[in-house]
């Protein structure tokens, strides 16, 4: 495996910013690719910090990306910068001119953690033609029902990102409103891996969107079990996460 530390100017944010990159070996060109999203309080480097990410792909060919996008929530923000637009059309490029991975839609996942788990259900389902698979680990995946009346400095923040938190049900930074749109409309649906610890505080976002799904009929993988909302249970089910991943058989 080869492990990369790639720093490169973004045109949609106009700064520089760092993406961490696993690529199998030997070289060739179109491995299939794992957008592995980070959560609130970490960056770029935690999977590799906090997690065996690398050996667990090593034996399954599999390309991995890893952006920093900060404290976005993966969105336009209000009074910030444009994370969504970064991760969901520069990043892609990006990594794609600059890493032998693959463009097809069969070979393309996204998973994350927290808010990377958002992110992750909030690509997936805003663009069932390119992504295959996403897998949330104990994602916010309610962000409209799930924003704190009584928590002044988180709703500070959730402003901050959102702008008026009133506009959120029924956008494009609601996955539970994505997920109705996406049970409405034809054409591929993605696959959708989820798991949340029965003690982590965000069980019971995570059980009002796995409700919602089974309820609209979308392929949805749900995995629950004893955890909290910290690196050992992530680090578990990274694994439950690429074992789960559809992966094609590649002699090549």
């Amino acid at each position: 495996m080869a492990l990369i530390q790639c720093d490169f100017f973004s045109e949609t944010l106009q700064l520089c910013t760092s993406m961490n990159v696993i690529l199998p070996q030997p070289a060739r060109t179109g491995y299939p690719v794992l957008y592995l999203l980070h959560g609130l309080s970490d960056d770029h480097t935690i999977w590799l910090r906090r997690t065996s990410i690398e050996r667990y792909v090593e034996p399954l060919g599999l390309a991995v990306v890893m952006p920093a996008v900060h404290r976005s929530f993966y969105a336009d923000m209000a009074h910030g910068n444009r994370y969504w637009t970064f991760v969901s059309q520069e990043l892609p490029a990006l990594a794609r001119s600059f890493f032998p991975i693959s463009r097809r839609r069969e070979e393309t996942f996204v998973a994350g953690l927290s808010m990377g788990g958002y992110g992750a259900f909030k690509l997936a389902l805003s663009f069932p033609r390119r992504f295959a698979a996403a897998a949330s680990l104990s994602g916010a995946l309610d962000q409209a029902g799930g924003l704190p009346e009584t928590a002044p400095v988180w709703r500070a923040e959730m402003e901050t990102v959102y702008g008026d938190l009133s506009q959120v049900a029924g956008g494009p930074n609601d996955v539970m409103h994505l997920a109705r749109r996406l049970a409405r409309a034809t054409g591929p649906r993605p696959r959708l891996y989820q798991c949340c610890g029965t003690e982590d505080f965000l069980y019971d976002q995570n059980l009002r969107f796995r409700d919602q799904a089974r309820a609209l009929g979308l392929d949805l993988t749900y995995e629950e079990g004893p955890g909290e909302h910290e690196w050992g249970y992530w680090d578990r089910m990274i694994q439950q996460v690429l074992a789960w991943l559809p992966l094609q058989d590649d002699e090549a």
